[in-house]
């Protein structure tokens, strides 16, 4: 016990002892200094380079794989800052072309490495002696760490770039840092690659050889970069000005007829409407020549002229245009910009009850409206008025713009005169609500006068049915096309009628005549045995040979046909024989006759019946009421056309679900076939179905008192006056929210259809994003397509959110076109390029991964393979008079005239030596191979980098 608290004691003595030991190697401010760097280093040796992901080390925006980590440290007065740079992957060598590299490991050929500079506004060292005491301050730290870390220091002035380092090589050998920058005035021999050859033996070569003479072994390797020219404008500004004060002036289309000159996208179907800027300003080619043997200055000279394409890698990168890459909307004029617009205008539509309330001086509102929404010069709605109704009155093909999903939304169809007008407005006195409803009052006002004079509308087809798929306004607008082709028939068919009257009576004999003899050859070729036979139209004949008149109205225009007795009616609408048809009562064929068609009905229209089926209750007789007219026709037209037939000839014809045929049971022939029967088994044996053989049949009671009437001589189904009355009245008493709702669904789906037009060859990404887009669509317009939105302003917010992601794949859809016109022979290098930048582009869409780095630029490069060089080389035009003076060129590897932007070299030597660490010649020595020296060497003919490393025994 005595012992172990003598022990104690005695300890407790040394502790004391050295709390008053003194450590001399402190004493100073510098030593301090050194050991703080010290202790940071040996921190950051210790956690490596996982931990310090983990204690928040910044990621290089240009560089996946490299990091920084700083501390700020105080020597005397001044504060520095020490930055430690590391990559998470630590295998391999440096590469000397590595695109994703720091300045300095491609100046150094280093990989991890310190930065020590001051914290002050130039970030560098001016003062020599100071620069050298910090970089010895930061190598004796780290070889008391015994890290083998490069360091840095940045001296001079800062746009020189200019660094002094220091590193130790862990063997006899220390590795010496210098870089330096001339930024004008490059010495003529250092603009050439004999010359930067010989400033590079120049440092280890004795001074009195001649360098040009003797043979160094120096390993080269050089990196090339070319630009393509941008446009050339300087002959087009006054054009170009000239164009664009005539836009503003106006505040109409920026049409392609504004412009003197050629654009990149004339082409392209949205060129109508408006020039987008190129996506892509030009391209950088990158040529590699990969690292060789070169022994003196005469191969330099002669690798100076050698072609590009002798290189042994060519690498492009697109040059992007700024609101590709960072996402900036200023002076961007694309749909998706107007289709916003146009959104706001249905946001204050709800302000009025009339779209001339817009409009009216004294009903529009505050002062700031007026001022804010100026409504274009005549001048510009003559010429949108112009474009509309007065260049031609053909019908396009509707269906061959339209993607599969199109129809999902309820818009007009692109080429169609509302998509017409819509699109218009999009670019008409900026889409402000002012200029739509002036607009859309003149619209009305020509639809009117179409109307009045008879004159057809242009971009509608004034035949086929109305299609309820689309919207209400372009249902109406078909709907008067077709009036006004009626009305214009019944006015030649008056005018036919009063020629008829004044014609001799020998004309009307030979006419009766020669119709006579027509109607004995009769040959039908086609079998009339449908419900109802085709509209009145010249091919209903089915060629049957029957040339009578389906308008006519006199009884001298009848046919008399050959197989009637003479004291039987006269046969008048036949359009033919329907094959071996007989009548129940004669022993004649039965005809088929000319009927009037079913009356076209709107949206509107068809709502209207189904309210009125409701409110009776009894939907089956109402239906049979609704369609008496229809049924009445048929009858009386038939009636006409077999003046001895009875009430089951025609269900026969018209229905022949409800004739039962005796004879089908015992013979087995099919229903139809025993329904036309044959000359040689008459009268046919069957009878009506219970349906049709009820008491009361309302069938029957509309045969008995329908009349005997051509369909020519019937009063019209549709009554185009009063429909294309209807039609008006819709048009110019349309309340301005139900106007916008049905614009902003026309112009969402006709500019979707617009750009789907284009050509951007098949690009798989591309064409899933537009199916995606139409699918975004319907579902965000649905509300508007109901007509019942109030004003709600969620969904408002929602078709705004639409706009934005209609810009996203505008975007995508103009680089997409700018590729493919760019690379139409490589399409492999066109689907790689567009393939990088959607996935860059993917989180600023909102559906990348959420790992994704909305802020990090594009840098994509791709390689250009051998087939594929020629393509991209044919980019480099030959410079232009106009260009070529601007610079002389002094360098050589000329690209088709065009000198690189930037040359970059890197030499160097490597020499075996032999040792330890000690320096001692001993057995257990060995053999290495280091790198001596290396120069790397960036600039042009006006500028010039110098990196320098030397390896050194000390």
């Amino acid at each position: 016990m005595a012992s172990s608290s003598k022990m104690e004691a005695t300890g407790k003595d040394d502790e004391e002892e050295l709390a008053r030991f003194d450590d001399f190697t402190l004493a100073s401010s510098w030593e301090r200094f050194i050991s703080e760097i010290e202790a940071v280093c040996r921190l950051w040796l210790a956690d490596g380079p996982k931990n310090l992901l983990e204690k928040g080390a910044v990621n290089l925006g240009f560089s996946r794989d490299l990091y920084k980590v700083k501390f700020e440290l105080k020597y005397l007065m001044k504060s520095y800052c020490m930055e430690y740079y590391f990559e998470t992957t630590s295998a391999g060598k440096v590469t000397d072309w590595n695109f994703s590299m720091h300045d300095l490991q491609l100046s150094f050929g280093v990989k991890e490495f310190l930065v020590i500079a001051p914290q002050s506004a130039s970030g560098v060292v001016l003062d020599a002696p100071e620069a050298s005491k910090l970089l010895s301050a930061i190598a004796i730290a780290l070889s008391n760490c015994s890290s083998l870390w490069p360091a840095f220091v940045p001296v001079h002035d800062p746009s020189r770039k200019a660094y002094i380092g220091i590193q130790n090589m862990g063997t006899v050998f220390t590795r010496r840092f210098e870089a330096d920058r001339i930024g004008s005035q490059v010495p003529v021999k250092l603009m050439h690659l004999e010359g930067l050859y010989e400033l590079f033996v120049s440092k280890f070569a004795f001074t009195t050889l001649d360098v040009s003479t003797h043979l160094f072994k120096v390993h080269f390797t050089m990196k090339l970069t070319y630009r393509t020219l941008p446009y050339d404008d300087d002959d087009n500004d006054v054009d170009i000005q000239g164009a664009d004060a005539d836009i503003t002036e106006s505040g109409g289309t920026p049409r392609g007829d504004t412009r003197n000159k050629a654009q990149w996208d004339d082409d392209c179907p949205w060129s109508e409407w408006y020039s987008a800027e190129d996506p892509i300003k030009g391209f950088e080619l990158i040529a590699l020549w990969s690292e060789k043997m070169v022994e003196n200055s005469l191969e330099m000279a002669e690798l100076e002229n050698a072609s590009p394409h002798e290189a042994e890698k060519w690498i492009v990168f697109p040059n992007l245009s700024s609101h590709l890459v960072d996402d900036s909307r200023e002076n961007i004029m694309g749909f998706s910009s107007q289709l916003l617009l146009l959104v706001n205008a249905l946001d204050m539509s709800f302000e009025a009850q009339f779209m001339e309330d817009f409009v009216s001086v004294e009903k529009s509102g505050s002062d700031n409206l007026k001022s804010s929404m100026v409504i274009p010069p005549p001048t510009v709605l003559d010429r949108v008025l112009k474009d509309l109704f007065h260049e031609g009155v053909e019908s396009p093909d509707l269906t061959k713009a339209e993607h599969k999903s199109s129809r999902a939304i309820k818009g007009a169809p692109l080429g169609s005169l509302f998509a017409q007008f819509c699109l218009h407005s999009l670019w008409f006195g900026n889409c402000n609500i002012r200029a739509i409803a002036s607009l859309w009052i003149e619209f009305v006002r020509e639809v009117r006068w179409c109307w009045e004079e008879s004159q057809p509308l242009p971009h509608m087809a004034a035949s086929g049915v109305i299609d309820l798929s689309t919207c209400l306004i372009n249902q109406k607008l078909k709907m008067l096309a077709i009036c006004i082709e009626k009305k214009c028939q019944l006015s030649e068919d008056y005018q036919d009628s009063i020629e008829s009257k004044v014609a001799t009576p020998i004309e009307m004999q030979e006419d009766i005549l020669i119709q006579e003899d027509s109607s004995h050859m009769q040959t039908p070729t086609e079998d009339f045995d449908g419900k109802r036979d085709s509209p009145l139209t010249a091919n209903g004949l089915y060629n049957s040979g029957a040339t009578v008149s389906r308008f006519s109205t006199e009884p001298e225009d009848a046919v008399v046909c050959a197989d009637q007795k003479p004291s039987d009616g006269i046969r008048r609408g036949s359009a033919g024989v329907v094959g071996n048809m007989m009548l129940l009562n004669s022993h004649q064929n039965l005809h088929a006759p000319f009927t009037q068609d079913a009356p076209l009905m709107t949206e509107d229209m068809h709502e209207e019946r189904l309210q009125a089926v409701e409110a009776f209750g009894d939907s089956f007789s109402f239906s049979a009421q609704l369609e008496k007219d229809i049924l009445s026709s048929d009858m009386s037209a038939f009636k006409a056309a077999n003046p001895d037939s009875v009430f089951e000839d025609f269900i026969r014809w018209h229905s022949p679900g409800d004739w039962v045929d005796d004879d089908i049971k015992e013979s087995g022939v099919s229903r139809s076939h025993a329904a036309e029967g044959s000359k040689d088994d008459w009268p046919p044996r069957g009878r009506l179905s219970e349906r049709m053989s009820e008491h009361g049949n309302s069938w029957r009671k509309i045969w008995n008192d329908a009349p005997a009437l051509p369909a020519s001589e019937q009063k019209p189904l549709l009554d185009p006056n009063r429909e294309g009355e209807k039609v008006l009245h819709y048009l110019e008493t349309l309340q301005p929210h139900q106007l916008l709702e049905q614009m902003v669904c026309t112009a969402f789906r006709a500019s979707a259809d617009t750009l789907n037009q284009t050509n951007f060859g098949g690009l798989k990404q591309m064409t899933t994003k537009i199916g995606q887009l139409y699918l975004t669509m319907a579902s965000t317009l649905k509300p508007l397509q109901s007509n019942r939105l109030f004003g709600d302003s969620e969904i408002i917010e929602d078709v705004r959110r639409l706009c934005v992601v209609f810009e996203h794949v505008e975007k995508l859809l103009t680089l997409g076109a700018s590729l493919y016109r760019k690379f139409l022979q490589a399409p492999r290098l066109r689907e790689a390029i567009f393939s990088d930048y959607y996935n860059f582009y993917l989180p600023k869409m909102g559906t990348g991964s959420v790992g994704g780095d909305v802020h990090k630029e594009f840098d994509s490069k791709q390689q250009v393979r051998f087939h594929e060089r020629q393509v991209l080389a044919n980019m480099f035009t030959p410079p232009t008079a106009n260009q070529s003076w601007r610079k002389v060129l002094s360098m050589g590897n000329l690209l088709n005239g065009h000198e690189p932007i930037l040359r970059e070299i890197i030499f160097s030597t490597w020499d075996r030596v032999s040792g330890n660490h000690y320096a001692a010649s001993t057995s257990r020595g060995y053999e290495q191979e280091i790198e001596t020296y290396r120069m790397y060497i960036c600039g042009t003919s006006n500028d010039l980098q110098v990196a320098l490393s030397v390896a050194s025994c000390d």
